[in-house]
């Protein structure tokens, strides 16, 4: 019987092909007591179980092939810093010597305490992050019960099975592709899957941030993450099909449907070689209006992307990358300034903006660092982004430095996260004077850099002049902005439905920050999750944007909506978008 299974759509295109799963380490652990003579044995295992693992994955980073993405180091580097996390290894030693626990349960138990604290982290991207550390647990437990990897093995077995009714639709019945079922995939175990027989996969957690999302992007493999169930719905050799720009899966299909997914997926792949032929052409809508297309990045490494793909420049490097998984630590000074000029060299003389850390004291880097402060009832309204900078004047300071360092190497723009206040703005300011004194003091070389800002919060959409005053550029990030204007938390499922990006109230406020930076000659671009969303190009080219922001895998597809725009035309037609009452029903009507 046919059925669907819904999640989020995180890689485009269409795979087709049997189910294999793979099942959770956590599942069947073991609950007993010990005896306290037993304590030192049980530490002992659960240690000898982590050195394991971390010696796997220091061999598969050491085994990377030079086409793997760069995603995929630096993912396995967060699970190697997860597996030597104090908390992790302090908690698992109370449950086993205080509570008698054996190693499994303490192990797991501890899990869902630190979980719970990621699950209240207002950052969406470091909020997924419970994902590494689930995959972190879920290899110690197999490495306990003598589980290997399951991406080859599983891959191994299914490939050797007899084909069903359905393979006699494809052309190849020896050779019938295979897809992923799983709670969850490890980067370590994404590097196998690129060398598998997988052509897609599906998980039962993750968000669009996650990583297994990141690596299905840059592996440009068809995904759908956060689909709840379906490792337990879909079973072992179903017919799957993977929607990658819808967000479903479509279990044992009838032929009916498979026949109308396999014409999807051709046109998919025909459409993927005639984007890629926009890769050298110049962004100009049909009336000669240039439009700057840019990358997001998280890491230097990721310039590569963007170049490939014909960015011209990087609108938003997220540095806060850089500062994830210290234990105990922040990077210094020289450590960033190698980072940020690696990023500019990437980027081969094009410009590249470094926002300043975007993190926040709920967040596990600084109970990392050691500075933990309790009580925070809401952390999307606490101490986060540049309130969290402004609260740290040495780690600020540190960053500042390092990026001015930097600014020698190239064009750099420096962006200033979640700023609502003048006095926020002068502090800022006073601090890089402050960086740009001490470099001076120490005969050391930095470069200039534009200054800019987020526009992330009402109050600051509503103030633009007030920040047009102090800064060259603006960049709206629509995420936040989008959060803060509707008063939605994204993480709630109970309201998550009212989360509108073409909510009037959000549109208004985009609109006339676009407009206030025109009329002043000021710089402006979106760098949220609407850049890259091709639904919405034609409605911001109308609004007056002439810079997106976006992930790199997204450029072509935007860049094909603005070769085929007529900006002289949109503006009249955005204006009346702006005035309907229903503005995402209009998006289609021309």
């Amino acid at each position: 019987m046919t059925f669907s299974v819904h999640g989020l759509a995180v890689s485009r295109g269409v795979a087709i092909g049997r189910a294999v799963l793979v099942a959770s380490s956590r599942a069947d652990v073991a609950h007993y007591f010990i005896e306290a003579s037993k304590t030192g044995e049980e530490i002992q295992r659960l240690r000898v179980a982590r050195d394991a693992v971390s010696e796997e994955i220091i061999r598969v980073q050491r085994d990377l092939p030079k086409d793997a993405p760069h995603e995929l180091s630096a993912l396995l580097d967060v699970h190697l810093m997860l597996l030597q996390d104090e908390q992790l290894i302090s908690g698992v030693k109370h449950w086993i010597v205080d509570r008698l626990y054996n190693a499994e349960w303490a192990l797991t138990t501890q899990y869902e305490i630190i979980a719970r604290q990621f699950d209240e982290m207002e950052d969406e991207y470091l909020r997924e992050r419970k994902a590494d550390l689930e995959q972190v647990v879920e290899r110690i437990l197999g490495f306990m019960k003598g589980v290997a990897s399951p991406v080859l093995p599983a891959a191994q077995s299914a490939a050797n099975r007899l084909p069903r009714q359905q393979d006699l639709l494809l052309d190849d019945t020896m050779d019938v592709p295979l897809v992923l079922i799983a709670h969850d995939i490890s980067p370590a175990d994404m590097l196998q899957f690129k060398q598998s027989l997988f052509v897609g996969f599906a998980t039962d957690v993750g968000g669009k941030t996650s990583h297994t999302a990141i690596v299905a992007r840059s592996l440009d493999i068809p995904a759908v993450v956060g689909a709840r169930s379906a490792s337990q719905l879909i079973e072992q050799d179903d017919w799957v099909i993977i929607d990658g720009d819808a967000g479903v899966l479509i279990v044992d299909p009838s032929p009916i449907i498979l026949a109308e997914y396999g014409f999807k997926q051709r046109q998919g792949e025909l459409e993927r070689q005639r984007l890629n032929r926009l890769k050298h052409t110049p962004s100009l809508t049909i009336d000669g209006q240039k439009v700057e297309l840019l990358a997001n990045i998280e890491m230097p490494e990721d310039t590569a992307g963007a170049v490939a793909v014909g960015a011209v420049g990087v609108g938003l490097f997220r540095s806060e990358f850089l500062f994830m998984g210290r234990p105990g630590n922040l990077p210094g000074e020289q450590e960033q300034y190698l980072a940020y000029r690696k990023a500019i060299e990437g980027m081969r003389g094009l410009p590249v903006t470094i926002r300043t850390v975007d993190i926040g004291s709920d967040k596990p880097l600084d109970k990392l660092a050691g500075r933990v402060q309790d009580g925070q009832l809401n952390p999307a309204l606490g101490l986060r982004a540049i309130r969290w900078s402004l609260a740290d004047p040495p780690m600020f300071l540190t960053q500042l430095r390092a990026i001015l360092r930097a600014a020698v190497h190239g064009q750099v723009n420096l962006l200033v996260p979640m700023l609502a206040h003048g006095s926020e703005i002068r502090q800022t300011l006073s601090l890089l004077d402050h960086a740009r004194a001490e470099l001076d003091n120490k005969g050391v070389a930095y470069g200039p850099v534009k200054l800019g800002a987020m526009i992330e919060i009402p109050a600051a959409a509503l103030t633009l002049k007030l920040f047009l005053k102090y800064f060259d550029f603006l960049s709206i990030g629509t995420n936040d902005l989008i959060q803060y204007t509707l008063a939605i938390d994204r993480a709630d499922e109970a309201v998550s439905h009212l989360y509108d990006p073409c909510h009037p109230a959000v549109l208004r406020l985009i609109a006339d920050t676009i407009a206030e930076c025109n009329a002043q000659g000021k710089g402006v671009s979106v760098c949220g999750e609407m850049a890259g969303d091709t639904s919405m190009t034609r409605l911001l080219l109308g609004l007056g944007l002439r810079s997106f922001s976006m992930h790199p895998s997204q450029i072509l597809a935007v860049k094909q909506q603005v070769l085929r725009a007529d900006a002289s035309k949109l503006a009249a037609w955005a204006a009346q978008v702006l005035a309907s009452e229903d503005p995402a029903s209009m998006l289609q009507s021309i």
